[in-house]
């Protein structure tokens, strides 16, 4: 009997024993999971981020785009450089990707926002071997009325890429592209809100026709070329090799040093919206001449020639949506206008490239844009240039207008219109014309002499119309139609000859260039096809 109830009492305890060793081994009860939760606070597709007070969304979209009768150039467009030969590549495809990352939280002066859009964007002609360039369109921080970084320009208002597919339909938008500001806005009560920004300034070119002196003196020759044509001036930044380099040609537009100052007032109501707004831009010249290769400052005395007084551009602008639910649902009106002096990118910011030239056969038309055009008769090293004139602000006027309609809830169509008017001072169209015509014309800066039937206003007329397809509310299928009508500037003999006589662009003389072609209007069509995903509604 002691011996059974031995082994039981042995038994209970190895058990025991055994129990608690488990339970030691046994792992400490895990936290509750941290599931991710839905945020509501700022519209759909924004989550809370795990163990923070953050909401974020992420979206994006994709897309492909053909296009023929661009040139070759998806934003540029038939106006730039445009032969219309054998070696003209009409047929382009593009590929766009970009993902989107919208970061808020709410803080004691409002919503702190943060927003970065970012991805691949190519284009080809039939010639990429790696199709894919990184790029970005979008990276701000919003706080407290304030916006600062790549957003659109608080000048914009005329929506283009809503109703079209191509930017050389001249406006102002900088809605694709994005543009660097740093901005505050006001809300005025009742959708009425002002806003301040000072925005990284919109350039074309300046144009400098000054006399270069004595070949021994080691000027820059500036009657070679028109200053800045196809590219940005070189500016005296960067590395001390980009320094020298900028400094052996010549420098037309002075080096960034205002920004531009933006202003508006906007009301936004069930009706639509309105807005007016300005702009102050500041035009600094470099200078009338520069010594080659020096990095040398270039005022007066020494190698330096002077230059032009600074002058502040302007630019007016007015914009007006209407909605029309009582025709359709989503059916719209807009349109804006807008008048300048001095920064003609304000009227067509998706063609960075400035002017104008499209040939097709015998028949050519040209013009040139700028922001200012000055010159000296004579300029020599260490000397006060002579018959020097001042900055020649460029005149510029532009309206689009378009319409929204829905034919059905998933299909829609955009009815497009614009136009833009450049036009020159009768000092400015002295200077180019003198310039352009060497030979029919003389002399530079305010001893230009007028040449008749020399004129450099020229205009383009737009209209364009848009097929949409919905398939979802975040995938649709596109077609647009762009026709656009070039109203050339013209020459003393009726041909684009006149004008390479005075080397109008040295680039293009050797382009193939018909020197007899006439100079009149030209016209083109262009088709583009596009199908289009959203990440995200």
């Amino acid at each position: 009997m002691k011996m059974v109830k031995s082994l039981l009492l042995g038994t209970a305890a190895g058990v025991v024993a055994v129990t608690m060793g488990q339970a030691a081994d046994l792992p400490v009860k895990a936290k509750p999971v941290e599931y991710v939760k839905v945020c509501s606070l700022y519209g759909a597709g924004f989550y809370y981020m795990p163990g923070t007070d953050m909401c974020i969304k992420i979206g994006g979209y994709a897309r492909a785009e053909i296009t023929d009768y661009s040139n070759g150039n998806m934003t540029q467009g038939p106006g730039q450089g445009d032969f219309n030969n054998r070696g003209t590549a009409n047929l382009t495809m593009r590929g766009r990707g970009y993902v989107t990352a919208d970061a808020r939280e709410q803080t004691a002066y409002g919503t702190a926002r943060g927003y970065i859009a970012a991805g691949v964007a190519t284009a080809d002609i039939g010639n990429t071997q790696l199709p894919s360039i990184l790029g970005f369109n979008r990276v701000f921080v919003q706080w407290a009325g304030i916006t600062a970084g790549i957003a659109q320009s608080m000048f914009d208002f005329y929506s283009a890429a809503a109703v079209g597919f191509r930017a050389y339909n001249p406006s102002s938008d900088t809605g694709d592209s994005g543009w660097w500001l740093w901005a505050y806005t006001a809300q005025l009560g009742n959708g009425v809100s002002a806003t301040l920004s000072a925005e990284a300034r919109r350039t074309t070119q300046m144009i400098n026709l000054s006399e270069a002196g004595a070949a021994a003196s080691g000027l820059t020759n500036l009657a070679t070329g028109l200053c800045g044509v196809g590219a940005q001036p070189g500016s005296m930044t960067g590395d001390v090799a980009a320094a020298a380099a900028a400094n052996t040609a010549p420098l037309c537009y002075g080096g960034q040093t205002a920004p531009d100052i933006v202003g508006n007032l906007r009301v936004d109501q069930a009706w639509g919206s309105a807005q007016v707004m300005a702009v102050a831009h500041n035009d600094n010249a470099g200078y009338y001449g520069q010594a080659v290769a020096t990095t040398a400052a270039n005022g007066f005395g020494g190698t330096g020639f002077g230059g032009p007084s600074d002058k502040w551009g302007f630019v007016l602008g007015a914009g007006l949506r209407l909605n029309f639910p009582m025709v359709a649902q989503g059916d719209y009106f807009q349109t804006q206008v807008n008048y300048t002096q001095g920064a003609m990118r304000y009227l067509n910011q998706g063609d960075a490239a400035p002017g104008l030239f499209s040939e097709q056969g015998n028949k050519a038309a040209f013009g040139v844009m700028s922001d200012c055009v000055y010159g000296a008769a004579v300029i020599a090293s260490g000397a006060i240039p002579v018959g020097a004139t001042g900055c020649n602000l460029t005149t510029g006027f532009g309206v689009n207008a378009s319409y929204e309609h829905y034919w059905t809830p998933q299909f829609h169509e955009s009815f497009v219109g614009g136009f833009m008017e450049v036009r020159y001072n009768s000092q400015a169209n002295t200077q180019l014309c003198a310039y352009e015509t060497l030979g029919a014309g003389a002399g530079f800066g305010a001893a230009a002499v007028p040449v008749s039937g020399c004129n450099n206003n020229w205009s383009v007329t737009t209209w364009a119309t848009r097929f949409q397809y919905d398939v979802t509310k975040s995938f649709y299928l596109g077609l647009e139609l762009l026709y656009n009508h070039y109203n050339s500037a013209t020459s003393p003999t009726g041909t684009i000859g006149s004008v390479l006589a005075g080397q109008f662009n040295s680039a293009t003389t050797t382009s193939g260039i018909a020197a007899s072609s006439v100079l009149g209007n030209e016209n083109n069509l262009s088709i583009t096809a596009r199908i289009h995903k959203d990440f995200l509604p």
